[in-house]
């Protein structure tokens, strides 16, 4: 096996739908619009009554809410708890040249408050930091209060002010805000609560910051830009999505008009909704109201089309940036080359980067770590170390997270002697030793490499420097040894994991399960049974209950589902396919293993073991293993065997596949199951066309069943 994990997770990527983009922003007259419609819409609710009046749009400015009325009712609006499918062609709406749509946001910023000059900002400042300082807990209000008397100027709206906005910690700057509020020395402005809700932001806060909001409607105090934007980004860090949209709809029903800022946040916020159709509407009608995305849209539209795999979506952002002469910024190349490693395109994601690095933008860590997982994705090698070479060269930044990548990526490829150079290129670097991952990952490596001494030196070494050993590593070193037959050693170190607060997952006892079912003595198999007896002693008892031939099959089918019931989805077919080694492995228990196949495909462990077609009929058995795939074989003649009998129709081909092993120790199916074919006398031949499967005509098939009948619990 070319790694410790037991089982190997599909990467499925949905590519999502969304309008074309080909006539967006065109320069000319006419111009054609793409909106989601329907003649036959079901009529709307009318909107709850806010706290105060100050909800209901302003009366001097009505045509703005009518103009803006599509917006809001059809964008903003509905359920934001799902994920709707977009419509593949929406229907185009003519737009009239000479009545443009209105614009849906404001294109210039909110203007920030110029602080004018206070000669008591020195005093302010020490005193700020004194409160800073203080160890007055949040919920301390009198100790703070106490403080506050000390203060060394009488508090008028600027000294005020500026104290709020000196503060760091989020409960003394609302506690100070509320002692503001007490003393009525000064009405309270929209400034006063915009400098709180930040500092309440910082801290997550977002239902001090809503109930500020709240009061600010109710006492008639005007809700800006500024503040908009906070309670929106806010909810956004606190994953209150609903929240946002909530108080972005009330920004149009008020008549305030969103700025670049408060835009860009809303878009994000629609992004993680999933509303892909919601923002490229957004998106579109801010173009046209003559806005121009800063990089952090862009960064939010990439990430967002990155998430969904969708590679079209990902060249129009860059398109985009390209014709409105936006240069990517180091954020914007991050997020995109993220999506193109999600989207699955290495030779893209070289030619960004590549592109990046020619523009002037020096490459971060985080930069570097998203390209070596693309290129460890797809098993690029070469260009992944010939990245390490150009960031020692250039002096690039290197931190835990990319050398550990880098050295996850060699295991993967089995790159023994590259992971060597690596790992002693860390012990060298006085801010990135070796931690317990990077051991990890090196042991993953000796481990799938069959190098034991090496393994174990480096298990030593782990003991000496202090580094603590995680279930990972124990479950890498577990296989190893097992794999040895070095059974004694494999206890120590169980043991030694144990007492070191290794906690056994799932993981390192399926590891251990399929220890048992290679081990040829009795005395090796007891001695790793008691291990597992400290891990799962429910599974150990499963074991010795599979041994026992006046166990019934219902018997085994209760207790089998109830083990599977306790153990994590992804290892559940790994455990499925240990036992039936096991059964496999002791010669009196072969019937047992077609019991566990059998329950193992209809509790949904083995979903795509079977295709059939009317031109074929296929095996596919590369996520089991090598005795699961025997007894798949097996089952699979039987079956075949009574519909020759039967004499009812059958496919031209029969095909069995048992993939190839892509890792440089892998070792996959295709010989272990050549050799039971061969046993078998089997009429099945390896494929020219495709490794690692193995083919039959129905003639050849059909002459074979008839030479000779195959019994499922008889065949060995």
């Amino acid at each position: 096996m070319g790694s410790a994990t037991l089982c190997t997770g599909v990467d499925v990527h949905f590519s999502i739908p969304y309008p074309s983009h080909s006539t967006k922003f065109s320069s000319k007259p006419f111009s054609v619009r793409c909106n989601s419609s329907s003649s036959k819409s079901p009529p709307k609710s009318q909107p709850k009554p806010t706290l105060s009046d100050s909800d209901q749009t302003h009366p001097q400015s009505p045509p703005l809410s009518e103009q803006l009325k599509p917006l809001s009712k059809t964008i903003l609006t509905g359920d934001i708890s799902g994920r709707p499918h977009l419509v593949s062609k929406p229907k185009s709406t003519w737009i009239n040249p000479t009545k443009p749509r209105p614009s849906v946001l404001s294109l210039q910023r909110h203007k920030r408050h110029n602080y004018s000059y206070n000669p008591q900002i020195r005093d302010l400042k020490l005193f700020a930091k004194k409160l800073n300082e203080s160890e007055s807990e949040s919920d301390d209000e009198g100790e703070f209060l106490a403080v506050l008397e000390q203060m060394p100027h009488p508090p008028t709206r600027e000294n005020a002010l500026l104290l709020l906005n000196s503060l760091k910690p989020w409960p003394k700057t609302y506690l100070f805000f509320n002692w503001i509020k007490t003393q009525n020395l000064f009405p309270m402005e929209t400034i006063f609560y915009n400098v709180t809700m930040k500092s309440l932001r910082f801290g997550r806060q977002f239902q001090l910051i809503e109930e500020l909001a709240e009061e600010m409607i109710s006492t008639g105090i005007e809700l800006d830009n500024i503040t908009y934007s906070t309670i929106i980004t806010c909810a956004k860090r606190c994953n209150l999505f609903d929240k946002a949209v909530k108080w972005f709809e009330r920004m149009y029903k008020t008549g305030l008009m969103p700025d670049e800022v408060t835009y860009s946040a809303i878009l994000d916020v629609y992004a993680k909704l999933g509303k892909v159709e919601e923002v490229l509407s957004l998106y579109e009608r801010g173009r046209a109201s003559g806005w121009k995305p800063d990089p952090i849209a862009f960064s939010v539209l990439g990430k967002m089309f990155g998430e969904a795999g969708d590679y079209d979506g990902i060249r129009y952002v860059l398109q985009e940036m390209k014709s409105l002469g936006v240069q990517p910024n180091l954020i914007v190349y991050n997020t995109i080359l993220e999506a193109m490693g999600r989207a699955g395109k290495p030779g893209l994601a070289r030619s960004l980067f590549e592109e990046m690095v020619g523009s002037g933008v020096v490459p971060d860590a985080k930069t570097l770590t998203a390209l070596v997982k693309i290129y460890g994705k797809a098993r690029w090698a070469r260009d992944a170390l010939e990245l390490w070479e150009r960031m020692r060269s250039n002096g690039w930044p290197m931190d835990f997270i990319l050398y550990n990548t880098l050295l996850s990526m060699c295991a993967d490829l089995g790159l023994e002697e590259e992971a060597e150079n690596l790992f002693e290129d860390m012990k060298k670097s006085e801010h990135c030793r070796p931690d317990s991952f990077s051991y990890t990952a090196m042991l993953n490596i000796y481990g799938s490499g069959g190098n034991v001494d090496r393994a174990m030196q480096l298990f030593d070494e782990m003991s000496e420097r202090g580094v603590a050993i995680n279930v990972m590593g124990c479950t890498c070193l577990t296989q190893c040894l097992g794999r040895a037959r070095r059974i004694d050693d494999l206890v120590k170190v169980f043991d030694v994991s144990l007492a070191r607060g290794v906690k056994p997952d799932d993981r390192l006892c399926g590891c251990l399960l399929s220890v048992v079912s290679f081990c040829e003595e009795t005395q090796d198999v007891n001695k790793v049974l008691s291990c597992l007896q400290q891990a799962n002693p429910k599974l150990v008892a499963f074991v010795n209950l599979l041994g026992d031939k006046k166990i019934g099959f219902e018997t085994i089918k209760e207790e089998f589902r109830s083990i599977l019931t306790d153990t994590a989805v992804e290892a559940r077919r790994p455990f499925c396919n240990c036992l039936i080694d096991i059964c496999r492995n002791r010669n009196h228990l072969h019937e047992r293993a077609h019991e566990l196949l059998y329950l193992g495909t209809l509790y949904g462990l083995y979903p795509g073991l079977h295709n059939r077609t009317a031109e074929e009929w296929c095996l596919d058995v590369r996520s089991l293993s090598v005795g699961a795939a025997h007894t798949a074989l097996e089952e699979w003649m039987a079956t075949v065997s009574k519909i020759v009998q039967r004499e009812e129709a059958l496919p031209e081909v029969f095909s069995a596949n048992t993939g190839t092993g892509t890792h440089k120790f892998s070792q996959g199916l295709a010989n272990a199951c050549a050799s039971h074919v061969k046993k078998l006398a089997a009429p099945f031949i390896q494929s020219e066309e495709k490794a690692g499967c193995f083919v039959a005509t129905r003639e050849d098939l059909v002459s074979w069943v008839q030479s000779k009948i195959i019994s499922p619990a008889t065949v060995v």
